[in-house]
């Protein structure tokens, strides 16, 4: 299973850099190894962030609809099922960032308690307090519709929280 895995994080490495190869030839601008390794951290980030979003899914129904199949009232079944979904899905987003994404380097070592109650943090920031707040802006204030308010949200909050992640949740250090 391990092959598997690995091989399909070298798929994503190589179509993702052969992109952003044509792309700085066709810009006509040198593409150093930084921006490329910058770049290609980001794309697993998000392969990250999809799986996330397919998982957390998954989680939030099949809870739901035990919770409702056990006789957990309706409005108690789905608050308590998306608190499932939120605290499994951000492991499951832990475990992938830290193993593929924010690997850590030759040298540096990183606390497992500490990068874990971080990237909570973080995807709590991101998803629960900015995003209400981005919603209530979008919804209530500039009248976006209900649909693509959450849209606007992925395209803000995914790098906001990719740079929180780099540089704090999963930041090594030297040993």
């Amino acid at each position: 299973m391990s092959k598997i895995i690995d091989g399909f994080w070298w798929l994503v490495e190589v179509v993702a850099g052969w992109c952003l190869g044509v792309l700085f030839k066709i810009l006509h601008k040198e593409l150093t190894p930084e921006v490329k390794e910058n770049f290609l951290q980001f794309v697993r980030f998000l392969v990250v962030g999809v799986s996330n979003t397919v998982i957390s899914y998954l989680l939030l129904t099949g809870s739901r609809l035990l919770l409702e199949y056990v006789g957990v009232a309706e409005r108690p079944a789905y608050i308590i099922a998306n608190a499932i979904a939120f605290i499994l899905g951000v492991g499951w987003s832990y475990f992938w960032n830290n193993k593929y994404v924010f690997k850590k380097g030759e040298g540096e070592s990183r606390s497992f308690f500490k990068s874990l109650i971080k990237t909570y943090i973080s995807y709590s920031f991101t998803g629960l307090f900015l995003s209400s707040i981005l919603l209530v802006v979008w919804i209530e204030w500039l009248g976006i519709s209900k649909f693509v308010a959450p849209l606007i949200n992925s395209i803000i909050g995914v790098p906001i929280n990719f740079l929180i992640n780099k540089f704090w949740s999963f930041k090594s250090e030297e040993r």
